[in-house]
């Protein structure tokens, strides 16, 4: 027999795989900028019209209120592959993996509750602050309250039972809600590649929440400064339960 028809008794080492490319910065920072401006111009065209708005800004009718969920959902899908195409984060990044069950839905309506009743308390700390330490008339504060009939018709959503279910599910589900907690993964995936070292620390990770919550914020001048405040704040808790359960689905 020629020996060297005998196998060796160790195989070779596999060789090792190639790293894979660092992705320029400028790439990150172009997908940062590109979902940084989608709240900040809706904001900015939502408070130039304000004044001039006498109607919300969803329509009144069912087929109004679909094809105003088509044109947004189309929008942002448009401004999301254009950031995709500068970082090509993947799913991991964006946080979508589904972890348990049905544990993120309990999760979920847990931290709704939770969420609801910090927001309640402290708009109850502000009336009263408002109130007894500056002064103000409670008119005055009344006025200064989100004006949420600048985006819904209270009218419309008491006399159309499937109207009133579309807004519960497709807009504050769908449009509104998974739309928003995209985005924002997509702002702290930015960020983290951008500064991993900084978001690495929890004052890193808090101030990356805090960055995308304010712009969150300012993207709802439509419910005036009071409904950018509240909507932040909800931003900032959101964002922390994302973080947290490494997911989207508990916010």
């Amino acid at each position: 027999m020629d020996p060297n028809d005998i196998p060796p008794l160790i195989d070779p080492p596999a060789p090792e795989p190639e790293p894979a490319p660092t992705l320029p910065r400028w790439r990150w920072w172009l997908h940062l900028l590109v979902l940084a401006a989608f709240p900040l111009l809706v904001g900015a065209l939502s408070y130039s019209h304000a004044d001039d708005r006498t109607t919300p800004l969803l329509p009144t009718n069912v087929v109004g209120l679909l094809s105003v969920s088509v044109r947004e959902l189309l929008f942002f899908g448009a401004l999301f592959a254009i950031a995709w195409l500068a970082s090509r984060v993947n799913g991991r990044q964006l946080l979508l993996k589904w972890r348990g069950v049905g544990q993120p839905v309990l999760w979920g309506l847990g931290y709704s509750i939770i969420l609801r009743v910090a927001i309640a308390v402290l708009v109850s700390i502000a009336v009263v602050f408002w109130l007894g330490i500056k002064g103000t008339q409670l008119s005055t504060i009344q006025q200064g309250r989100p004006h949420v009939e600048q985006l819904v018709n209270a009218t419309a959503l008491t006399q159309n039972p499937l109207y009133f279910f579309l807004t519960l599910t497709l807009i504050s589900f769908v449009v509104a809600g998974l739309r928003e907690e995209l985005w924002r993964a997509g702002m702290l995936a930015g960020m983290n590649a951008l500064f991993p070292q900084q978001f690495a620390t929890n004052r890193g990770r808090f101030f990356a929440v805090s960055v995308a919550a304010v712009i969150f914020g300012l993207g709802h001048t439509a419910q005036g400064w009071s409904g950018v405040a509240i909507t932040a704040f909800l931003g900032l808790g959101l964002g922390a339960i994302m973080l947290r359960h490494r997911s989207i689905w508990e916010a």
